[in-house]
């Protein structure tokens, strides 16, 4: 470049920045005109401009005003210049006084103001008019979601002083659009029939005029879907697509018509399975843990089965973080397919921390106890799941989860994170409750599941009604010994007026003491060992039957009774309330040792079953079995020691304690030596308190009858009953209901078709 240019170009240069520093001016202060409510602060943060900044009219202010605008509080901006001040005049936008929604009928009103303050539209906020659009959105999509497509949404604002507004929503909500029919194209293995049946979207049967089933939902038809194609990945159709699927609204917008259409493909079968990769020494286990076996159909289904299990097989040997992939080998022209499940165990994971949260009130101890994954030993999914059955099985835990965290910069280690939600440990209460069984119920109560957080528990008691005066207390560590054994004592005074729970006529003046041990067997089994001390007056009247008036001529109306008892007990609960899988099963000796006046033994079995259906729904089975009877000079079980049934707590439909043996002088209730019940019951969310878990409903049939002696035993004397039943494990103590129907009633039977007892024991 020659001399002569370069200089040309300098001086071009020097002429254009001569010419901008003419132009601009430099900014000694700037000054904001206009503001009501918006802080001098905000606007600065959004001013791209500073004291001593040069500013040039045209690009440099169009630049600001563009920032400002940006910040959503102006309506209109002006700059200029009062000497180098930059002043910005602004009118501000106005500020949402308040929200008026009317007309809004199905969706109440607070979960529309909570929709709009998620779209930024609330009291205090500054109103754009682009708002009114956000406002009919937003609303809509509330109502979409119900299947109310001819929704009418209407938004005005009213203006105030003080540049404030008033919005006002007025909504015709219609009715709500009903799916008229769900039709597949495309299907020739199966019809619409079996494949709609599991759909949530669709025409509901004429008797459940309470479903929802045709209300359309977008999300809801998605799912329905995915439960489609499950269904035909379930039954081997590798190849299946849904092609598409069209919603057809109708132009009043009232009905709804779905067509959804498939291509089905061709069925495939199981050719061939392996397992590859790392087995970490499983491979039997892993094996057994595949459910897909050569020759049978293809199932997406049972290969994710498959895969849950082996990493369980695997998580319980410390290999927390297994990563199992199956890969498919199809075989188009054959219609088949090799299964190759590749097995990469990863690295053994051993647990470095437990750590308990959630636990306001009861000691880290009490839940490191319970725990089975110990710190240090390696990691077990098994070991874990057990752990949280255990604490949940603790009647102060309302909820237990249990995550694992990586430990950072560690593939080998994690830390536990135990979550508990804890429920009402402890209570002191006075009241008053009801049972058909014992009339008007008097009670003053201290009880303390978690006494000072430790786990142990306390009670004192103090219960009057008609036909029972009872004052106890109790007091049990459940972890006397560092392996779980527990001991407990216990004193009581116990007043029954027979003749008032209406069978045969006699008072009983009961007090003793006792203490017991608890064993831990195994895991699920244990033992527990009592030894009672109980004094015994019985009180006979003119009213009393003769066979009770002989008992007492030949035993005496005093005993000292001393008492073994040994109960065992296997038990895979999940909770011991409102269980809802697992079995429970309990065998119960209970013998008069030598020293007593009266000798005697009884002898129970008791077996639960519980199936669960979901997560809520459960069907239980119950059996119990009891028998008694004397030896040495006794001459009978005495009679303050016999079975009844009958009531709320046996076999509902009959009255409390009225079915079995009568007595011959007086025919009132007079117990039996043998005792055989049995109950099939289905249990479900109150509908009305689904989201409730102290809340459940249930169906049963119920069976049983008390007998002299087992010899007497006749199935054809089995009392039945069916009906409903209702519990609810209230604040104020536990409610139990039941309306039920004796079946098979004889002559002679007292029936009863609704059952009740509020406050009594549970």
């Amino acid at each position: 470049m020659s001399i002569r240019l370069t200089a040309l170009l300098l001086l071009l240069v020097v002429s254009c920045g001569s010419l901008y520093a003419a132009d601009a001016r430099k900014v000694e202060d700037i000054r904001i005109v206009g503001l009501e409510r918006v802080s001098k602060g905000a606007v600065f943060a959004h001013l791209p401009v500073d004291v001593g900044d040069r500013v040039k009219p045209g690009i440099e202010t169009s630049r600001i005003i563009k920032s400002l605008y940006k910040s959503g509080f102006f309506d209109d901006i002006k700059l200029g210049f009062d000497g180098n001040t930059l002043v910005i005049k602004v009118r501000e936008r106005p500020a949402i006084a308040n929200i008026t929604i009317e007309g809004n009928k199905s969706i109440d009103t607070e979960t529309l103001q909570e929709a709009l303050r998620k779209a930024g539209i609330d009291k205090g906020r500054v109103f754009n008019r682009s708002v009114l659009d956000s406002i009919e959105r937003e609303l809509r999509e509330q109502y979409l979601a119900q299947g109310k497509y001819n929704v009418k949404i209407a938004s005005k604002e009213k203006p105030l002083d003080g540049n404030r507004v008033d919005l006002a929503i007025d909504i015709s909500e219609g009715v709500v659009t009903r799916i008229r029919r769900v039709e597949i194209l495309g299907n020739e293995h199966f019809s619409d029939e079996e494949l709609l049946k599991n759909f949530n979207s669709g025409v509901p049967s004429w008797w459940a005029f309470l479903s929802s089933k045709d209300k359309y939902a977008k999300q809801k038809l998605e799912a329905d879907l995915e439960i489609l194609r499950a269904f035909y990945m379930d039954r081997g159709y590798l190849n299946f697509n849904i092609d598409s699927t069209q919603v057809t609204l109708t132009p009043d917008k009232k009905d709804l018509y779905i067509t959804i259409n498939v291509s089905e493909g061709e069925r495939y079968t199981v050719r061939d399975v392996e397992i590859k990769g790392k087995t970490a020494g499983k491979a039997s286990e892993l094996a057994d843990a595949v459910k897909v076996t050569e020759g049978e159909t293809f199932s997406r289904a049972k290969i994710a089965d498959s895969i849950r299990e082996m990493k369980d097989d695997l998580g319980s040997e410390g290999f927390a973080f297994a990563d199992i992939n199956v890969l498919p080998r199809i075989d188009e022209e054959n219609n088949s397919v090799e299964l190759d499940f590749i097995v990469d165990p990863g690295k053994r994971v051993y647990v470095r921390k437990i750590m308990f949260f959630g636990n306001s009130k009861t000691r880290d101890e009490v839940f490191r106890r319970e725990m089975r994954q110990l710190e240090g030993s390696w990691y077990s999914s098994t070991k874990i799941k057990r752990s949280r059955v255990r604490i949940q099985r603790l009647p102060f835990v309302e909820t237990v989860n249990i995550e694992r965290k990586r430990v950072p910069g560690r593939d080998d280690l994690v830390d536990l994170e135990v979550t508990v939600t804890e429920r009402l440990a402890g209570s002191f209460s006075a009241g008053m409750g009801y049972s058909q069984a014992e009339g008007l119920l008097i009670n003053l109560a201290f009880s303390q599941e978690n006494a000072f957080g430790s786990g142990k528990r306390l009670s004192v008691n103090f219960n009057n009604s008609s036909s029972n005066t009872i004052y106890s207390v109790s007091y049990t560590n459940p972890y006397y010994t560092i392996d779980g054994i527990s001991r407990g004592f216990n004193a009581f005074y116990r007043k029954t007026d027979a003749g008032k729970l209406d069978v045969v006529d006699y008072i009983a003046d009961r007090w003793g003491l006792g203490m017991s041990y608890g064993i831990p067997l195994t895991e699920y089994d244990g033992l527990r060992l009592s030894l009672n001390y109980e004094n015994i007056v019985i009180k006979t009247s003119d009213r009393s039957p003769a066979e009770i008036k002989d008992f007492v001529d030949v035993n005496g109306d005093k005993y000292d009774e001393y008492t073994l008892n040994a109960t065992f007990t296997h038990d895979t609960r999940d909770r011991t309330v409102f269980a809802s899988d697992g079995n429970l099963q309990r065998l119960r000796l209970e013998v008069a040792a030598p020293g007593s006046d009266l000798d005697y033994y009884k002898l129970s079995y008791r077996n639960v079953l519980l199936f669960p259906f979901g997560e809520r729904f459960t069907l239980q089975g119950m059996m119990d079995l009891a028998y008694g009877d004397s030896y040495n000079e006794t001459t009978d079980l005495p009679f303050f020691e016999k079975y009844y049934a009958g009531g709320i707590r046996s076999v509902r439909g009959y009255r409390a304690n009225s079915l079995g043996p009568r007595s011959v002088s007086t025919d009132d209730p007079f117990g039996g030596n043998f005792r055989t019940l049995a109950s099939l019951e289905f249990f479900f969310p109150a509908p009305f308190a689904k989201d409730n878990r102290s809340v459940r409903m249930g169906a049963f049939v119920d069976a049983g009858n008390v007998f002299t002696d087992y010899d007497d035993f006749d199935e054809n004397e089995l009392r039945l009953s069916a009906g409903m039943s209702f519990e609810w494990l209230s604040p104020v103590g536990p409610l139990v209901f039941s309306l039920a129907d004796a079946l098979n009633d004889e002559d002679g039977d007292s029936t009863q078709q609704f059952q009740f007892s509020i406050g009594a024991s549970f």
